[in-house]
């Protein structure tokens, strides 16, 4: 993104991309050579419609005509739902959950005594948290629910926004929005994630068809400069005039000195590189700043059985050490099979995953998964698995930027993030107001663009060099 906007203002742009691909947390996997092939999202799967700068850009690449609706968790009522009693559709999971709500606030002994529509706030928000979340932020919902934020939903009388068949459900979005005083009963650690969480389960969300890697492709054909895969940079050098940067092919180590150097590697990539030139508190920031884990498992299935049991769509909060299942729309040609993304996982499940083998990881999840959807033990049933574990991954160390500080903190700590230092500036959603989004990422580049044009605008045309590793969306 960076390298092209740099280059409509005419300087001249190189990219460096350690990985033989590109897109970073981007990639779309086929399962088949052919345009048909059914594809899953191993990285980044959906953009909010309030995303307005990753929307534009989709339209100024002609890419518009392929946006669809992102069907998302708890979408298709249809789909399974993780409860203590078990397994539950979700059109059936109220009850479940309201007792299993009941009995965690009596074992906590919370003095509170709390009417139906407030006991279903209180269930449907732990079950969202707990499909969402990572563990550490599971246990804070729990004790910000007993602290004071069941008492604050008490007052203002959330039957209005009960839903479904039986009225047992909640519209989380539409009280929040409506009522935003209650967030003040959130830990700072949960507000910060709470926006993500509402983001995640919206209907507002959109996929591109035929895969998200179409965005960065399309970039890529655009530009004019040479962009060098497989090219793993190992040092940065930043000097009064230049940048140097040494890179490594298969051969050899090269150093090239760059007017501006724009790096969109995540800092756990960037720790691992030999640094010189940077201030302490860079330094210092390039430590501190921490990444979520994320591990996806996917299937190539023989047919999409799922739509036997009337799922057409969304996801299922499976649990255990899968958490989520999802059930991509068939964009693919008839008799090709479908794609299943089978466990999608962060924080401690998407570690626990990421250090086994590849071949012990898909067994897992075909074990537990199993347990929802039998038909995957049938023979040749599965006839693919694939799946990347973004927190092993060499490019990026992670998903995302670890959630759990307050907004003051989190502010802080990405203006030190973005902050140039001379001739090297940083993108990357980890700098941006729209961290784990690819909104973040076109945010952080057009940033970085501005800042370089601004920095001497008379020495045009310059030379500059991208360390390139764009930020996905989750």
């Amino acid at each position: 993104m960076a390298a092209y906007e740099l280059e409509r203002l005419n300087y001249r742009v190189r990219i460096l991309e350690g990985n033989t691909r590109i897109g970073g947390r981007i990639h779309t996997h086929r399962f088949g050579p052919d345009p048909g092939a059914p594809s899953v999202e191993l990285g980044a799967m959906r953009i909010p419609t309030h995303h307005r700068r990753t929307l534009e850009y989709i339209e100024h690449l002609r890419l518009g005509e392929n946006v669809r609706e992102f069907r998302t968790l708890l979408s298709d009522e249809n789909a399974f739902l993780h409860t203590a009693d078990g397994f539950v559709r979700i059109r059936d999971a109220s009850g479940p959950l309201h007792r299993s709500f009941r009995r965690e606030l009596a074992r906590d002994r919370h003095p509170g005594s709390y009417d139906d529509a407030t006991v279903a706030f209180g269930a449907w928000l732990t079950a969202v948290v707990g499909a969402i979340a990572p563990p550490d932020l599971r246990d804070a919902l729990r004790a910000d629910l007993r602290r004071q934020l069941l008492d604050l939903v008490a007052r203002i009388d959330p039957a209005p926004y009960l839903t479904g068949a039986a009225g047992g459900r909640v519209d989380l979005h539409a009280l929040f929005a409506a009522h935003p005083g209650i967030r003040a009963g959130c830990s700072g650690r949960l507000n910060g994630f709470l926006d993500d969480i509402l983001t995640e389960t919206s209907p507002a969300l959109l996929r591109i068809e035929g895969g998200m890697d179409q965005l960065p492709r399309r970039l890529a054909e655009r530009l004019r400069g040479p962009v060098s895969c497989g090219r793993k940079v190992v040092g940065v050098e930043v000097r009064e005039h230049d940048v140097l940067v040494h890179s490594r092919t298969a051969a050899r180590t090269v150093v090239e000195p760059s007017d501006f150097v724009v790096c969109a590697a995540p800092f756990p990539a960037l720790r691992r590189m030999r640094l010189t030139g940077l201030d302490a508190d860079k330094l210092a920031v390039l430590r501190e700043v921490d990444y979520c884990p994320a591990t996806k498992v996917a299937f190539h299935c023989r047919e999409p059985f799922w739509q036997a049991d009337g799922i057409d769509g969304g996801a299922s909060f499976t649990g255990g050490s899968i958490r989520q299942t999802y059930y991509p729309p068939a964009d693919g040609g008839r008799g090709r099979g479908a794609a299943l993304l089978a466990s999608y996982t962060i924080g401690r499940e998407a570690e626990r995953l990421g250090r086994m083998s590849p071949r012990r990881r898909h067994r897992l999840v075909l074990e537990e998964l199993s347990a929802v959807h039998p038909e995957l033990l049938r023979p040749g049933m599965v006839l693919e698995a694939v799946s990347t574990a973004w927190g092993h991954t060499p490019w990026t160390v992670g998903c995302a930027m670890r959630w759990g500080k307050d907004a003051a903190e989190v502010e802080e700590e990405r203006v030190r993030a973005a902050r140039p230092v001379h001739r090297l500036f940083f993108a990357g959603e980890h700098t941006s107001t729209t961290p784990a989004w690819i909104e973040g990422a076109v945010e952080s580049a057009l940033r970085a663009v501005e800042e370089i044009d601004g920095y001497a605008p008379s020495r045009r045309p310059a030379a500059a060099l991208g360390i390139h590793d764009p930020a996905g969306a989750w």
